[in-house]
C-alpha cells in the first residue's frame, strides 16, 4: 500500500535538504477537497530557513520531481503547496491491498505482542452499578479492543473499589440494622444501598459513627472472620449485579482484580518506600513529598493508621509490571482524578521503576450530564442504575422499530443491538474529556450523528449486497468506474482507516473512530442517493458493488472498535 504522507514527505525532504522526520509531522489532510489530498504548511520552515512561507514553497515546487504515477498536481495556495495525487493509483492500490484482508481490513501487528494493561470499569462493590461508570467502560473497552486490532496483548484489569472505609460503614450499618431490612435474593445491593446511605447521613449528626466505620475497617484489615466473610458476601452479590450490567454493554475483563487483592503486597510497598528514604512521617501521617515536583505529598498511610488509595494503586502497579513488563499501563479513570495518578507514576518512577512509569498513562474523560448540563446520578442514594438506563433505551428503540417495521424478526435482538450501540456511541462520539450529554431524542435520532444511524447504513450496505446475491471478485472490478467524486471520497475513506485506527491508540482516544466511521456512512449515503448500484452495466455494477461491499467491512470493523454489534435489518 502507498503511503503517501511518506512519500510527499521524502519528495519534500529532497527538494529543499531538510529531514524527512521533520516533514512528516507537518503533512495535512484538508478538510476541502479542491485544496487538494495532502497538504504542505511552508510556514513551519520559514523561521529555520529564513524565507516567506510564498518562496519557501515556490522553491520546493521548482526543485521537485514527481511520478504522475503517485502525484497528479502540486500547486501553491497562501504559503501551502497542495498535492493532488493520482486517483487512478489510489482507487486500484486501496482495493488491492483491502482485497488481501478483506474482514481483517484495518488491522495491523505494529504492536507485536507486546502487553498493554488497561484499567476501567472499576466500580465500588456494595453500591449497583451507576451511570457514573459508563464512560470509563465503554472508553476502556473500546482501547482494549483498539490495541488487540494493533497486534498488541490487551489485558483487561477490573480494579474493583473493594477496599476502604465505606465498607466499614456498609459492616457497621448492617451490623446496627439488620434486623430492619430484608434482604430479597437478587436484590440485595439496593437493600445494602440504603444502608450505606443511612449511615452516611447519621454519621452526619453523629462523629461517632465515623469512629464506628474504621474500627470495622480495621477488623477487616485484620482478617476478623466475622467481619470478612461479611465483606466476601458484599462482594460476591456485587459482582454478580454488575456481570449482568456487563453482559448488556457486552463487556469482559481478563482479570478482576479488587483493591483488596493487593493488601498482602501492600506492607512490601511500604517497606521498600521506607528502604529507599522516601517515606516520611507528616502530621501522624506516612508520605512522600513531592514538594520538588510542585505537587502535595502522597499518603501511604493515614493518621489512623490504614491503608489508601495510593497504597493499593503502588502496589496494583507494581504487580503489574513484573507480571506483564508492559509497553503501556493505561488507567482509564475519570479528570478528577489527575492529581492522584501525577502523583502515583511519580512515586513509581522515584522508587526505581523509570522503565515502567513513563508508560503510566491516565485517559481522564468528562461527567455524564443531562441536556441541561446536570450532572446525572449523586452519592445521594438517587443514582441512576446503568443497568435500568439499558433496559429503558432498548424498550425505547422497540417501540420505534414497531412503528416503523413492525413485521420485522428478532425484534428483541435487533432492539438491544440498537440500543445498547446508541448508548456506546453517544458516549464515544465527541472527546472523551468533554462531558457526555444524556439526551434520549438526540442518541435514539436514526437521522443524525447517532448509533442508529450508523447500525442503518449497515444494514443498507448488508441489504444491497443481499439483494444482489454478491459475491467479492477483485478481477471482475474496472477501477475506472469508480473515478467519480462520490467514489472517490468513499476510497479516500478507506485508505485512511488503518490510520485512523493508530491515531486513535496513539491518542487513547475512541472518538477518532467515531467521527471516521460517521464520515464513511454520509458519504456512503450520497454515493448511494447519486448512483444506481444495481445498473445495466455490468463493469459498473461489479464496481460499485466491491465498493458497497469495501464499506460494509469498514463499518463492521469500526464499530467492533467502538464496542457495538450490526443488526441485521432495521
Amino acid at each position: 500500500m502507498i503511503n503517501y504522507k511518506n512519500e510527499i514527505s521524502k519528495l519534500i525532504s529532497n527538494s529543499i535538504n531538510i529531514a524527512y522526520d521533520k516533514i512528516i509531522g507537518f503533512i495535512e489532510i484538508p478538510n476541502n477537497s479542491s485544496l487538494g489530498d495532502y497538504a504542505f504548511p511552508c510556514f513551519r520552515l520559514a523561521k529555520e530557513l529564513k524565507m516567506s512561507p510564498q518562496k519557501i514553497a515556490e522553491q520546493i515546487l521548482e526543485n521537485m520531481k514527481y511520478d504522475k504515477e503517485l502525484i497528479d498536481n502540486v500547486e501553491i495556495v497562501g504559503g501551502y503547496l497542495n498535492f493532488f495525487i493520482n486517483k487512478g493509483t489510489l482507487v486500484r492500490e486501496t482495493i488491492k491491498d483491502f482485497d488481501k484482508k478483506r474482514e481483517n481490513y484495518g488491522s495491523s501487528n505494529i504492536g507485536n505482542g507486546k502487553n498493554i494493561v488497561i484499567d476501567y470499569s472499576s466500580p465500588n462493590i456494595a453500591k449497583p452499578f451507576h451511570i457514573g461508570h459508563l464512560r470509563s467502560t465503554v472508553i476502556g473497552g473500546s482501547l482494549y479492543k483498539i490495541y488487540k486490532f494493533l497486534g498488541y496483548n490487551s489485558v483487561g484489569f477490573n480494579f474493583l473499589g473493594d477496599w476502604g472505609v465505606q465498607f466499614g460503614k456498609v459492616m457497621a450499618g448492617i451490623s446496627l440494622w439488620k434486623d430492619e431490612y430484608e434482604f430479597v435474593e437478587g436484590k440485595e445491593i439496593d437493600t445494602i444501598l440504603q444502608i450505606y446511605v443511612r449511615f452516611s447521613k447519621e454519621e452526619k449528626e453523629n462523629p461517632e459513627m465515623t469512629n464506628l466505620a474504621k474500627s470495622w475497617l480495621r477488623k477487616l484489615e485484620e482478617h476478623d472472620e466475622e467481619t470478612y466473610k461479611i465483606w466476601e458476601w458484599i462482594r460476591k452479590i456485587s459482582l454478580e449485579n454488575f456481570k449482568k450490567t456487563y453482559k448488556l454493554l457486552n463487556s469482559s475483563f481478563d482479570v478482576y482484580h479488587g483493591e483488596a487483592y493487593y493488601n498482602d503486597k501492600m506492607q512490601g510497598i511500604i517497606e521498600e518506600l521506607k528502604n529507599k528514604n522516601l517515606l516520611v512521617e507528616s502530621e501522624g501521617a506516612q508520605v512522600v513529598n513531592l514538594d520538588e515536583y510542585d505537587m502535595p505529598p502522597c499518603i501511604i498511610i493515614t493518621s489512623a493508621g490504614t491503608s489508601i488509595y495510593a497504597t493499593r494503586d503502588l502496589a496494583s502497579l507494581e504487580d503489574r509490571a513484573k507480571t506483564y513488563d508492559f509497553e503501556k499501563a493505561i488507567y482509564v479513570v475519570g479528570s478528577e482524578q489527575q492529581l492522584h495518578f501525577k502523583q502515583i507514576f511519580k512515586v513509581f518512577e522515584l522508587m526505581g521503576y523509570e522503565k515502567y512509569a513513563k508508560n503510566c498513562i491516565h485517559v481522564p474523560f468528562g461527567l455524564v450530564v443531562d441536556k441541561n448540563g446536570k450532572k446525572i446520578g449523586s452519592r445521594t442514594g438517587n443514582s441512576v442504575v446503568l443497568e435500568d438506563i439499558i433496559h429503558e433505551a432498548i424498550d425505547k428503540v422497540k417501540n420505534i422499530i414497531l412503528e416503523k417495521n413492525p413485521s420485522i424478526e428478532n425484534i428483541d435482538e435487533t432492539a438491544r443491538k440498537i440500543g445498547v450501540g446508541a448508548i456506546i456511541f453517544n458516549d464515544l462520539n465527541n472527546s472523551r474529556v468533554k462531558d457526555e450529554i444524556f439526551d434520549w431524542d438526540m442518541m435514539l435520532n436514526f437521522n443524525g450523528e447517532t448509533g442508529p444511524y450508523i447500525q442503518y447504513m449497515y444494514v443498507r450496505t448488508k441489504s444491497i449486497l443481499d439483494k444482489a446475491g454478491y459475491v467479492p471478485n477483485i478481477s471482475d472490478i474496472n477501477t475506472n468506474k469508480l473515478l467519480d467524486e462520490d467514489s472517490i471520497n468513499i476510497i479516500k475513506n478507506i485508505y485512511l482507516f488503518n490510520d485512523i485506527i493508530v491515531e486513535a491508540a496513539n491518542k487513547n482516544e475512541p472518538s477518532i473512530i467515531s467521527r471516521y466511521v460517521l464520515d464513511i456512512a454520509k458519504n456512503y449515503s450520497v454515493f448511494y442517493n447519486n448512483n444506481r448500484i444495481l445498473s445495466d452495466d455490468n463493469d459498473t455494477t461489479s464496481a460499485r458493488l466491491y465498493l458497497t461491499y469495501m464499506v460494509n467491512i469498514v463499518i463492521e470493523n469500526a464499530t467492533k472498535l467502538l464496542g457495538m454489534e450490526m443488526p441485521e435489518k432495521m
